[in-house]
């Protein structure tokens, strides 16, 4: 057995913990002093040059939204200060995991980055077309891209490492569901709904908290492709969604999407059957229903595609008095995150760019820098407080005070953490036909991957609802009753089991493919 070497950073301080970020409580947030996920995140930003790390494939277009119902008992944005207010913004869409040549027509989730010039400043949300995310912890992000992305020495994309980590991760269950489910090949970006999948905050005039998810409904209605009907469609036009986007809207078919929010009451969060920052978990309707507040409307293609699209900056830590943040870990790694990787790959100053500078008046202290294009202040004092009329603070913008708890640690995010129900819930939703779509679609993905990994994700498969299991094992050929058996492990004892040393001789493919498997 080859002989485990300690885990380090990049200064050779050795990690004693490299699954859990280090947050005040379980729920969070987290602290700044964890310089070891710091280090982390701002190593694997700057990975690669120039191109976007994820989200590099991308089409975008301007477009309008529109207030249809008031929330102003909700929060005290201005952008929804009044019904028929509209707000220019700016909406990028994306595959995550290829680079900027990969073909729109891929298995993957879509990115849905919507940046509104509201008159209180840029407000962004960066969302996916997918309600819940693969982790919930942000020191395992940049491991599970890694997972999606070119093995370091075939060079090519690599469906072991894939279902390796996430059959190591039960917590991506969820959203391996929908990924494997008919919605993971959108026929194009018109086609799929989109969520802010983090939890935020809005904040009413009395400075009440409420606890918010966002959805956007597509009205173009959801359109999926099977895997042969997108073969087909790459083989002829690898800018097909880019295509389809494009051209309805120089049509005048202008895109639109019912933007919707959850809205839970700042004390429900200690009760709910579900930690509500967690970001592999939704919030089932039933108990918080969706509320309408606008309509968004694509109706302006880029003049210059690099200038508008390619240079645009979406970043979560881009908000308005009104919207708040949550402590979602995920949430909070991401408002560091973001804005790291766009300095480093546009420049310091990337905010005075057109596609990404605010349409009300700006006045900052930020000086200097790679790229200046502006006047730089001219004269004005480059310090604050100062007596020349600098710019100065005001208090009514200060948030009320969020409460936190708990002693600092790196807690198990996996410990007493249901990551099968809901993964269960989704499958039992899905009509046959896309269960049949489900099980072949996994089938097809686990295609080379190692036995005993696939062992262990059935098992995964198993503990969300038997019939998922027994579904895929037969597309796969495998007996599922040691995978039942190996259901009933704990994830350390299943992990131990189907590992390299103690798999090798255990073969659970007792029996021969099924006919048309």
């Amino acid at each position: 057995m080859t002989e485990r070497k300690q885990l380090t950073t990049a200064h050779g301080s050795p990690i004693g913990d490299n699954q859990n970020s280090l947050t005040a409580g379980p729920r969070g947030p987290l602290l700044m002093q964890d310089y070891q996920l710091l280090e982390k995140m701002a190593t694997f930003n700057r990975e690669r040059v120039p191109e976007r790390v994820v989200h590099a494939k991308g089409s975008g277009a301007y477009g309008i939204f529109t207030v249809t119902n008031d929330v102003t008992q909700y929060t005290k944005a201005s952008v929804f200060s009044d019904i028929g207010k509209q707000t220019e913004c700016l909406l990028r869409f994306s595959t995550v995991a290829g680079e900027r040549g990969a073909a729109d027509a891929e298995r993957d989730v879509r990115g849905f980055a919507v940046k509104f010039y509201t008159d209180e400043g840029n407000w962004d949300l960066v969302g996916n077309n997918t309600p819940v995310f693969f982790v919930r912890d942000p020191y395992k992000f940049g491991d599970f891209i890694h997972t999606q992305k070119r093995d370091p020495k075939t060079n090519m994309r690599s469906s072991t490492a894939m279902w390796d980590f996430w059959s190591l991760s039960p917590e991506s269950l969820h959203q391996v569901t929908i990924l494997m489910s008919d919605r993971g090949l959108p026929q194009g970006y018109r086609f799929v709904n989109g969520y802010s999948s983090h939890t935020y905050s809005f904040i009413n005039a009395d400075d009440e908290r409420f606890w918010i998810k966002f959805h956007f409904k597509t009205m173009q209605g959801i359109k999926t492709w099977t895997n042969a009907e997108a073969a087909a469609i790459v083989g002829a036009d690898r800018e097909s969604s880019q295509r389809d986007l494009f051209d309805a809207i120089e049509s005048g078919d202008y895109p639109k999407w019912r933007v919707c929010v959850q809205v839970m009451p700042e004390e429900d969060a200690d009760a709910y059957h579900v930690n509500p920052f967690d970001l592999t978990k939704v919030w089932p309707h039933g108990d918080y229903p969706l509320i309408e507040i606008g309509i968004m409307e694509l109706n302006r293609n880029p003049e210059n595609y690099f200038a508008d699209i390619e240079q645009a900056a979406f970043e979560p830590s881009n908000i308005v008095p009104g919207i708040g943040f949550s402590p979602d870990k995920m949430l909070q790694a991401r408002i560091m995150s973001y804005a790291d990787a766009h300095r480093y790959r546009i420049g310091v100053n990337y905010a005075s760019l057109p596609a990404n500078r605010a349409q009300c008046p700006i006045h900052t202290y930020h000086r200097d820098g790679q790229l200046r294009f502006d006047g730089n202040y001219g004269d004005a004092p480059n310090y604050e407080p100062n007596s020349m009329g600098g710019p100065s603070e005001s208090a009514q913008f200060n948030e009320p005070p969020l409460k936190v708890s708990g002693a600092a640690d790196r807690y198990d995010h996996r410990d007493g953490n249901d990551d099968y129900t809901q993964p269960g819930n989704l499958f039992r939703l899905m009509s046959a036909a896309q269960r049949a779509q489900l099980f072949a679609n996994i089938a097809e993905a686990m295609d080379n991957v190692p036995e005993r990994i696939k062992a262990r994700q059935l098992a995964h498969f198993y503990r969300a609802d038997p019939a998922y299991a027994r579904g895929v094992a037969e597309k796969l050929a495998l007996d599922i009753k040691p995978i039942a058996a190996l259901a009933r492990l704990s994830l350390s004892e299943l992990i131990d089991s189907t590992s390299e040393e103690n798999y090798a001789g255990q073969q659970v493919a007792a029996r021969p493919a099924a006919a048309g498997a």
